[in-house]
């Protein structure tokens, strides 16, 4: 097919080689145009000068940029994607954003004859450089069946979770899980330490039964090296639990766990880690040490 693709950021870089090199023909657009020059360089596609540009007659056009307003900034607008895209083009947005911005760009797309997914991402840089993301996807089932076979050169699982909206959900589900694991994890490493066991051999233990994890299995041994200097931002984790929360608000579900827990990402932020690993809520706990 012919898509494009907008957002070359950590994840969009990989996501977007992944759809050139299974076959289709990728133009993509970045705020930063190097980038965009410089992906087509190392992957063999086009570069566009505005998200308009990368879109015009392109049957999907994929997305991965920063919270809602970069999403609106690239979508909407004279030179925005959905002025380049022809009735009948579906438009998947992999950013993480709220399930509000989804709902309202999946609306103005259907006056103009556009699809509209969201299709948030779990995975990581890993995943995103190796195409092994988990795709949660909300939207109509037509337009889903249209894209899912191209989603898949990216990916290692792709679901329609159900309507506008419902992929976002899906991955405040999955963001509120893995800040809850890392916490008891964070606690566990500095409880170990603390207790004088050797944390790598407790740890290679246990995540044989029933406390094993991805975050123990991936984080574990880093953890214990005091290593944060790679992996999912803690700023990026804020921005996604502040998502959480704020839906959590509108539905009136209870979340004290998640509540607390962003509040400890705020203090890892107040320390200069921003940019580190989620994992990094051990160091709050270990910081006096």
């Amino acid at each position: 097919m012919k898509v494009a693709f907008l957002g070359l950021g950590v994840m969009g870089h990989h996501m977007a080689g992944h759809l050139q090199n299974g076959g289709h023909d990728v133009t993509v657009y970045n705020r930063t145009a190097a980038k965009a020059e410089a992906w087509a360089k190392e992957f063999g596609g086009q570069s566009a000068n505005t998200p308009k540009q990368a879109s015009t007659n392109a049957e999907i056009v994929f997305c991965c940029v920063g919270n809602d307003n970069d999403l609106r900034s690239v979508v909407l607008g004279e030179d925005g994607a959905f002025a380049g895209m022809n009735d009948g083009a579906i438009f998947v947005d992999n950013t993480t954003a709220s399930a509000e911005v989804a709902r309202e760009l999946y609306a103005i797309g259907q006056k103009q004859g556009a699809s509209f997914i969201d299709a948030p991402v779990s995975g990581g840089e890993a995943g995103a450089v190796n195409g092994a993301l988990t795709v949660m996807c909300g939207g109509d089932a037509d337009a889903f069946a249209k894209a899912e076979p191209v989603i898949q050169n990216f990916a290692k699982a792709v679901a329609l979770m159900g309507p506008i909206g419902s992929g976002q959900l899906t991955k405040m589900v999955n963001q509120t899980c893995i800040a809850g694991i890392l916490q008891g994890l964070a606690e566990a490493v500095n409880f170990s330490n603390k207790a004088g066991l050797d944390t790598k051999q407790v740890l290679d233990v246990i995540s044989k039964g029933a406390a094993a994890s991805w975050q123990m299995d991936n984080r574990g041994e880093t953890m214990t090296n005091n290593e944060f200097d790679f992996g999912f931002a803690v700023d990026w984790m804020r921005k996604d639990l502040q998502i959480v929360l704020a839906e959590a608000d509108r539905t009136g579900a209870q979340m004290p766990m998640t509540a607390l827990v962003d509040q400890f990402y705020k203090e890892v932020q107040t320390m200069g880690g921003g940019r580190w690993d989620t994992s990094s809520l051990l160091r709050r706990l270990s910081q006096n040490d």
